[in-house]
């Protein structure tokens, strides 16, 4: 290892010096692979902020079990099942409680703005938590009168007003189809590609809410086990116990179930990801463009080298310490970029959209492999090149 290590350092950093030399071509390689991580990291963070906030709904609720109908695709497109299925899982052991969950969308007059918005809206009991938010949980009381909700201060939207004057502790009123509502509260979840913002109220005001829904119908079921049981062996005993017209799934895998919808059956998903795989061809075909010239430029240099008896190996190894050394000078703007744009797409789309050390890594890892790869296919050329043909 440390003659590895004496060698590299007598070694003429001969790559460098090449890059070097042409300062102008150096530094518009720099730019093109920045542009190629700028674009990676703007897809990435636009697919992560897809997942985390499609699935904050799911990982705030108070289950250690979920109950949902088969027919159901996400949270947006639930469908119902009998509430029956409920008082049916509490017979196997393990399960302690029980809650069911109306979730619908609705369309109400913002209060600040009095213009249609599409909001989400959950209700449950009041007397039996289903969201393990402490702030939603401190406010149970409020719900429990007619027509009140608490609103996420996490919403998409010109709501600023509005929260700012629930955090004073004045009430709000707004309506929805020629019914008053009252905001008592806020809570936070934030919103999503699914909705713009989140209501939280009792089960008997959603159901006012939504007139034509039947009481017995729900769209979750959440169990809650007593301690030591392990939630993969009662959905188990569950799903052999109950009717298929229910489907049985572990807190994690209704999360899982959440984000699948979104990575496989939502074309969004599918576009951030091309987004990424084109962001990295481009940064492939930028580098391939550089390092190809650089060799042209220097192919007689080569063929000297060659002359002179330097193996093929030595030559490719100047390209590729050009195409690494290339890899992380332009990640380092590429990478500074993004935190500007995330914070600027955050704050226009309320969007959990922010760096994270793995995408970082992700990203400069796909940014060696671009500009190896690269290398790779300039370097064709250089192992064909013969002093006879030169000179």
């Amino acid at each position: 290892m440390m003659g590895l290590i004496q060698q590299l350092q007598r070694r003429t950093p001969l790559g460098w010096l090449q890059l070097s030399h042409e300062k102008g071509r150096f530094v518009v390689a720099i730019a093109g692979i920045a542009f190629a991580d700028v674009l990676m990291f703007m897809q990435l963070g636009f697919q992560s902020s897809l997942y985390d906030s499609n699935t904050r709904v799911n990982r705030s609720m108070l289950a250690d079990i979920i109950l949902l109908s088969p027919k159901a695709l996400n949270l947006q497109n639930l469908s119902t099942f009998s509430r029956r299925r409920l008082l049916q899982a509490m017979d196997i052991p393990g399960v302690k409680t029980e809650t069911g969950l109306y979730i619908n969308t609705i369309t109400w007059k913002n209060p600040q703005t009095r213009l249609n918005a599409t909001v989400q809206v959950l209700g449950f009991d009041p007397d039996r938590p289903a969201f393990n938010l402490p702030q939603v949980n401190q406010q149970l009381n409020k719900i429990k009168l007619p027509d009140v909700v608490l609103f996420d201060r996490g919403a998409r939207g010109k709501y600023a007003e509005v929260i700012a004057q629930l955090q004073q502790g004045k009430l709000v009123t707004t309506e929805v189809d020629r019914r008053t509502l009252t905001l008592a509260g806020t809570f936070f979840i934030g919103a999503s590609f699914g909705a713009d913002a989140n209501l939280i109220t009792s089960d008997q005001t959603f159901l006012r809410l939504f007139p034509r829904r039947d009481a017995a119908s729900i769209s979750l079921g959440l169990l809650r086990l007593q301690p030591g049981y392990d939630p993969h062996q009662v959905a188990v005993a569950l799903r052999s116990h109950l009717p298929q017209d229910v489907r049985v799934l572990t807190a994690q895998e209704f999360v899982a179930f959440e984000e699948n919808y979104w990575r496989t059956a939502s074309p969004v998903g599918f576009v951030f990801g091309l987004g990424t795989a084109m962001a990295f061809v481009v940064g492939v075909v930028i580098v391939y463009q550089v390092l190809s010239t650089d060799v042209n430029a220097h192919l007689k240099e080569y063929a000297t080298f060659k002359a002179m008896g330097y193996h093929n190996s030595y030559l490719l190894s100047v390209v590729f310490e050009e195409a690494i050394i290339l890899a992380f000078l332009g990640f380092i703007p590429g990478a500074i970029l993004p935190l500007g744009l995330y914070a600027i797409a955050a704050k226009a789309t309320a969007l959990p959209i922010y760096m994270t050390f793995t995408r970082a890594l992700m990203v400069l890892t796909l940014t060696v492999i671009m500009c190896a790869l690269s290398g790779a296919i300039a370097t064709r050329r250089l192992q064909s090149a013969d002093p006879a043909d030169m000179f």
